[in-house]
């Protein structure tokens, strides 16, 4: 079978979505720029930490008498 990815920073048309799901004997993957962006971040790859957030939430379990 033959695979292949295709990337843009943009959006594939729907034209070029509905032809990439319809090839028979191959798969052809479209990453359009909203997944690419989501895949960095996931991945680190191309991005930088900028600011961490701690969230905090009661440890009732700390407040119970025994």
């Amino acid at each position: 079978m033959t695979k292949g990815i295709f990337i843009t920073i943009s959006t594939f048309t729907k034209e070029a979505i509905e032809y990439a799901k319809n090839i028979n004997n191959k798969k052809i993957v479209l990453i359009d720029g909203n997944q690419l962006s989501k895949l960095m971040i996931d991945f680190n790859v191309g991005v930088s930490l900028e600011t961490v957030y701690e969230i905090k939430k009661i440890d009732s379990d700390y407040f119970i008498e025994e």
